[in-house]
């Protein structure tokens, strides 16, 4: 089989065992929380709040590299002791919250056998999120970059989804809002859908989880 035909079939919501998704942006709706951490460990060290370009960084990229493009190199050591000061979970709570439609979605998924993964930049605050919003029971494996060597865009947390179901690359959909989702699918392979980003370059883009409920509830074969 050709491979454009193998992504036409991918483009396809029959042929769809898999769907791994983003969280930040994606499960929830956390730019908010985000700003608000950065920005707090910035002020611990006397910098101002980030620029607009900065925060489209972090709410992308993994702890990290996020602190390490905020902060000046010569005070990455204040700014990791900055970070221990703050409780992640206790400071952004009241501003992370679960997109729209999401869970009518995942069941929707989970009634017609269709696996779902987690593959997050996130680290040691994935796993809590999960319970707070009451998703842990959704998805097997879950991917953070504390998981990884090499957290997205690098391919290493999507190649461990796909052994772990034991499907190809073009049976599963990889579903984010942000360019490092969508490197991190290309260098997979994996087929990408846009969520909330009509700029990225995607096979799908949804506007909300209601357009992809009702997609995958006209599946050929539900009688829908």
């Amino acid at each position: 089989m050709s491979l454009g035909r193998l992504l036409a079939q991918a483009d396809s919501v029959a042929h769809v065992k898999g769907v791994i998704f983003d969280c930040d942006g994606v499960l929830v709706d956390s730019m908010e929380a985000n700003r608000l951490y950065y920005n707090l460990i910035r002020a611990k060290l006397g910098l101002l709040p980030m620029t607009p370009q900065e925060e489209e960084f972090v709410h992308a990229h993994a702890v990290g590299p996020s602190v390490a493009h905020i902060v000046p190199v010569e005070r990455l050591g204040e700014a990791e002791a900055a970070r221990r000061e703050i409780d992640y979970a206790a400071e952004t709570a009241a501003l992370t919250y679960l997109q729209e439609g999401l869970v009518k979605f995942l069941d929707v998924l989970r009634g017609l056998g269709i696996r779902m993964a987690v593959n997050t930049n996130r680290t040691n605050s994935m796993h809590e999120l999960l319970e707070t919003f009451d998703l842990t029971e959704y998805f097997d494996p879950v991917i953070t970059a504390g998981d990884v060597s090499h957290p997205k865009p690098n391919p290493e947390g999507m190649h461990k989804i796909l052994r772990a179901w034991d499907i190809s690359r073009f049976e599963a959909v990889y579903i984010g809002d942000t360019v490092v989702d969508e490197q991190a699918a290309r260098a997979a392979g994996v087929p990408f859908w846009a969520f909330k980003n009509p700029k990225l370059a995607a096979l799908r883009h949804a506007a909300d989880f209601d357009a992809l409920r009702r997609l995958f509830q006209a599946k050929p074969g539900q009688g829908r």
